[in-house]
């Protein structure tokens, strides 16, 4: 589990145990299963991570929801619901070389409309090869994008830059000559399912 979810388990977690104390148990249940469900949701699990410098993966668990060729390139979105595990992963190996941060609104990430208008952090990321821009975008139900990642910082391929908090999306705008690998309606991995190839 990321740190950042320990207060959203031990808050709940110690409430239930004085609540069982007190011998109000309808109350202390209720408490207990908020508490397995953010321990749930704030999961890190392991990530099996392929090798190559021609592949662009997920940044993030979820549906992939949009698919464009736009004149900047293409677009890929994918929506998280509150069950997926929301860690966001670098979908190339580079350096950041520009980080900005949006404040926005909070319509609903399942709505393209969110990719423009949301509260949204955006790193460019950049090798030899290509440069590509995550974007986290809150939800209407997020609370906070996290990012560990600066400027100047080095990415390896997959590697565990930040987090969204609760439901939320994740655009990666990429170059126009990719080969994309998935469609509208797909389940991706964060840092394992190739979302496109260089030719």
């Amino acid at each position: 589990m990321v740190k950042e979810g320990f207060p959203f388990v031990i808050v709940p977690a110690v409430a239930a145990l004085i609540a069982g104390a007190l011998q109000i148990w309808w109350l202390a249940a209720v408490l207990a299963a908020v508490a397995l469900f953010m321990a749930f949701f704030f999961r890190d699990p392991f990530r099996n991570v392929p090798e190559g410098d021609d592949i662009i993966l997920a940044a993030a668990d979820g549906k992939v929801t949009r698919v464009e060729e736009l004149e900047s390139g293409k677009l890929v979105s994918v929506f998280l619901s509150p069950i997926d595990v929301h860690i966001n992963r670098s979908p190339i190996q580079g350096k950041v070389v520009k980080v900005t941060y949006v404040v926005g609104k909070k319509h609903p990430a399942t709505s393209n409309e969110a990719s423009f208008s949301n509260e949204r952090n955006s790193l460019t990321i950049q090798n030899d090869k290509m440069t590509v821009i995550c974007t986290q975008i809150a939800g209407i139900l997020a609370r906070r994008i996290v990012c560990w990642s600066k400027e100047g910082d080095d990415l390896a391929l997959g590697e565990k830059f930040g987090l969204i908090k609760f439901s939320s999306r994740t655009d990666l705008l990429m170059p126009p000559e990719v080969e994309l690998q998935v469609k509208i309606g797909d389940r991706v991995v964060g840092g394992e399912t190739v979302i496109a190839r260089l030719p």
